[in-house]
């Protein structure tokens, strides 16, 4: 289980110091973010984008609240500032395999 959560993390400081390229380097290749409704991204080049404005105006940090980890699945219960006028909760699924986040599924 450490090495889950090691991979996660990793994306996390990576975010909070808004460093774009170790933040996707700690994702697989290939991938797959879904949010709420349809918002999906495939791939680390969808998910630079994404991001790259957001990391360039340094507005983004969150904070775990309490994490769950079960087989290749971590779920953090996150408090999101910087996205919005007041902090968001939010609940993410990151799914870890060979020490990469394949899958994130924001639920709340």
């Amino acid at each position: 289980m450490k090495h889950l959560v090691v991979a996660v993390d990793r994306q996390l400081h990576a975010y909070n110091a808004h460093d774009l390229e170790a933040f996707t380097a700690a994702y697989a290749p290939d991938v797959l973010v879904e949010g709420p409704g349809d918002n999906r991204l495939r791939g680390r080049h969808a998910l630079r984008a994404a991001y790259a404005r957001q990391f360039q105006e340094a507005r983004c940090r969150a904070e775990v609240l309490a994490r769950l980890t079960e087989g290749d699945w971590v779920v953090d219960h996150e408090l999101a500032h910087g996205l919005a006028d007041a902090p968001l909760r939010m609940l993410v699924a990151y799914r870890v395999r060979d020490g990469l986040i394949d899958r994130v599924t924001f639920l709340a």
